[in-house]
């Protein structure tokens, strides 16, 4: 099938609209809060002016390795928050908020695994492609395999994007199959799907670039704390947006590609 993504996105707008309050309810308790919360005790360390390279790469790994037992959990959280999302758009079904986040519950295992072997094969494929170069064609041919790595990365990337609804929606919880299933349901569609995802990713960053311009008048005139709070309420708010839409987005993309689910199919023709 074909992939259209304007028929993507105004219909991810669409299932967003029609479910608003419910919508708003998961996104406020999975994605908003933890991540307010986490912008309040957990801010960034500041870089000073005159620090290095070697300098700010350690600081930032210890402040990441300090705040990773809250991450980790977060994470966890916000992937069952996702995978609830999904179920919940999923309009064939129409689960309530509670069936929604039981029926998430059940894929937020299977989902991990899934992300840990993607993990797990892009590192060995890095680890042959740019070490085998690195070591025939030094520098030069490192740097070579990263670029190679990276590209592959993405097109990995975009061809496993609706593994997650592949979990939530169609209940495959063997991670193994539901990525083979994300991968047969991608075939022909990666560069449309790149080009849709890279114009979505391009619409969030200029969201937030417009976030941050917003709250310059607030961190010149009022108190740190006050710009602070109000900084990381902006970029919560603006983070949560971005992801119900993308989770909307992945769930049409899914719906577009898989097509009616059999349920669907024997209410229509039962």
């Amino acid at each position: 099938m074909k992939f259209d993504s304007s028929r993507a996105w105004s219909q991810a707008s669409q299932a967003v609209s029609a479910n608003r309050e419910v919508v708003l309810a998961l996104a406020g308790v999975f994605f908003l809060l933890p991540q307010l919360m986490f912008s309040i005790f957990f801010p960034p360390p500041e870089t000073g002016a005159g620090m290095n390279e070697t300098q700010m790469m350690t600081m930032l790994r210890t402040y990441y390795l300090s705040v990773a037992p809250v991450l980790i959990p977060m994470a966890l959280f916000q992937a069952l928050g996702s995978l609830s999302l999904l179920c919940l758009l999923d309009s064939d079904r129409r689960p309530t908020v509670g069936g929604a986040i039981r029926d998430g519950l059940k894929g937020v295992v299977p989902y991990l695994l899934a992300q840990i072997l993607t993990g797990m094969a892009l590192a060995l494929i890095a680890l042959v492609v740019a070490g085998l170069l690195g070591v025939v064609g030094g520098v030069v041919g490192g740097v070579i395999g990263l670029a190679i790595v990276l590209l592959f990365a993405i097109v990995m990337g975009v061809r496993l994007s609706v593994a997650a609804p592949v979990i939530a929606v169609e209940n495959v919880f063997n991670p193994v199959a539901a990525l083979v299933r994300s991968w047969k349901l991608t075939k022909g569609n990666t560069a449309r799907l790149l080009g849709f995802y890279a114009l979505l990713a391009a619409a969030m960053i200029v969201l937030l670039i417009f976030g941050n311009v917003l709250t310059i008048p607030i961190t010149l005139l009022a108190p740190a704390e006050v710009a602070r709070f109000v900084a990381a309420a902006v970029e919560a708010v603006l983070a949560t947006v971005m992801a119900v839409y993308f989770v909307a987005v992945i769930a049409q993309v899914h719906r577009q590609l898989a097509g009616p689910s059999a349920e669907a199919q024997a209410d229509l023709f039962g």
